[in-house]
């Protein structure tokens, strides 16, 4: 058997249908696999340095060819990891790159070094002596037009205080007010000299590097055409196989499905790479699963060996092409059985009902029934619920619809405001280091793996949580939310970013560990009604919290 399938002694019985690879529990079968790939990087100080920095892992269990006059196939499985491992592509106990763009006189690696070329002529040119002197006159003559405008702007603003105190003066003479306008006039007309003269020097500083700039820009536009004349050419070396047998390179895979060209790295998973394996190999895929190793990134949320689906941005597309032709899962979190909406509170205005988790506030991409859908049932024909705002899935808890317009813009209008008073329950562990306080760290959605969001200092939107431990038994606690803000998966992540609680609900699959549920319900929630006064609503959590006072 070659090196990097694995023979997989095993009880277990191989799943039906292949892993819906977006949205899973993993097998037994794969649990197992990804146990002795583990106990493999421990043991590797090499790979276990650069694994501990993080990184994803992936197994995917197969079944061997039957040799002739066996009546029961084997079980095996592969091993991957995602781009490089220790600065490697090649590592033999795991599977190989589809394409090998790491070789060092292959033609990829040409091509950098012709582009590595280009970008040491851009930092020649921009770092030349003679260049650093033009920028620093061009940033000396913006300067001074600036510290100019603005001292004489401020004479200006003296001088028009004084002339506006002897306008208020009784009987002021005719002609005084006639010297008080030209001054006024003259001031004006100074102030349009003076950017005219600053905006000279500039223009000749500017044009002195002109042809500097002009050089740097055609060099820059040269290198980002070498760039993406390189990644077509690297993604159309990637010739995906699927279970038919069929081929297809990426450039196409993701022109069929997007009409857009595949992002960096694409094919470099971990899914993609073992699947393409089996393929080759004459292996028949049985179930696969991805987990991740070592340290979190510093934006996102990875939890030391927890399981997680694969990347929508990259693998989505590749995957649906490569499992055409297998027997797969259909997508868990479809489902088209009715769920019971509690209905705690209506009036003329609105309703307040009391979603349970894994049902959808409103329609979205999967085939599930929302909350919306069942309001809307109860409406005349022509009529339907008019959102306000929405829980996540998994969250269950209180939730406002309006039935007309102007109760929906006046809710919103106090959601945007930050009117609304809202709390939530939630069980998180390991217990929170300090039993209240406040987390702010800004929010932004993750565009290569929706619907995951990221912590972005610079560049995220504001998101603010308060909490308080209610009751904890020194594993588990239960926390008192606050969102003084709104975002996506906002009380999820600042659970559990290390930055922020650093305690994942319990239940979170996206950013801590699956269970039998997400552990977060929306108990409490304070709007202002038409009429003016202050209404509460409240709902128990659903959920038994394991924990004595």
């Amino acid at each position: 058997m070659m090196k990097n399938i694995h023979t997989l002694n095993t009880t277990a019985t191989p799943p039906p249908r292949f892993t819906y690879p977006f949205c899973y529990e993993p097998h037994k079968l794969c649990k197992e696999a990804a146990a002795m790939v583990r106990e493999y990087i421990r043991d590797n100080k090499v790979l276990r340095k650069d694994a501990d920095s993080g990184k994803m892992f992936g197994v995917l269990v197969v079944e061997l060819p039957s040799n002739d006059g066996d009546k029961q196939s084997s079980i095996a499985f592969l091993a991957a990891y995602s781009g490089l491992l220790a600065g490697r592509n090649d590592w033999e106990w795991f599977v190989p790159p589809v394409f090998d763009a790491q070789r060092k006189e292959g033609v990829f690696k040409m091509r950098e070094v012709e582009i590595s070329s280009v970008n040491k002529q851009i930092d020649t040119i921009s770092n030349d002596t003679e260049t650093l002197r033009l920028r620093r006159e061009l940033a000396t003559r913006r300067e001074e037009g600036r510290l100019a405008v603005e001292k004489y702007k401020s004479v200006m603003e003296q001088a028009k205080k004084i002339r506006d105190m002897k306008r208020m003066q009784r009987n002021i003479e005719p002609d005084v007010a006639t010297e008080l306008t030209r001054e006024s006039q003259f001031q004006k007309a100074e102030l349009k000299r003076i950017r005219k003269l600053y905006a000279a020097g500039v223009a000749r500083a500017e044009e002195a590097l002109k042809d500097v700039d002009n050089r740097l820009e055609s060099l820059r536009r040269h290198r980002r055409e070498m760039s993406e004349d390189l990644q077509k050419w690297l993604f159309g070396k990637y010739e995906m196989l699927n279970a038919k047998g069929e081929k297809r390179n990426l450039v196409d895979i993701f022109h069929n499905f997007n009409g857009k060209m595949p992002p960096a790295a694409a094919g470099d998973c971990c899914a993609p790479k073992l699947l393409q394996y089996a393929y080759l190999n004459k292996l028949k895929p049985l179930c696969m699963a991805e987990f991740w190793w070592g340290e979190s990134p510093k934006a996102e949320i990875r939890r030391h060996l927890a399981y997680y689906p694969a990347c929508r941005s990259r693998c989505l597309p590749i995957l649906s092409w490569m499992m055409r032709g297998l027997a797969v899962d259909s997508n868990p979190q479809e489902n088209t059985e009715s769920q019971f909406l509690p209905v705690i509170y209506e009036d003329d205005d609105i309703w307040v009902v009391d979603k349970p988790s894994g049902m959808l506030s409103v329609p979205g991409k999967i085939r599930r029934e929302s909350a919306f859908d069942i309001l809307k049932a109860k409406c005349v024909q022509g009529h339907e619920p008019l959102v306000v705002h929405r829980l996540d899935m998994e969250t269950s808890g209180l939730l406002i619809f309006a039935k007309n317009a102007a109760a929906q813009k006046s809710l919103q209008r106090q959601f945007e405001h930050r009117m609304v008073e809202k709390r939530y329950v939630a069980v998180v562990s390991p217990v929170p280091k300090k039993c209240s306080g406040t987390i702010s760290l800004p929010m932004r959605p993750n565009p290569m793996d929706r619907p995951r969001q990221l912590i972005d200092i610079d560049g995220g939107r504001e998101a603010i949580t308060r909490y308080e431990v209610i009751v904890e038994d020194g594993k588990a606690a239960c926390v008192a939310l606050y969102p003084v803000t709104g975002r996506t998966h906002q009380l999820r992540v600042h659970c559990a970013h290390r930055d922020g609680l650093n305690c994942p609900i319990v239940g979170d699959a996206l950013y801590g560990f699956p269970d039998k549920r997400l552990m977060l319900h929306c108990e409490r929630i304070t709007v202002v009604s038409a009429s003016g006064m202050r209404q509460e609503f409240f709902s128990e959590a659903p959920f038994t919290i394991p924990l004595q006072k």
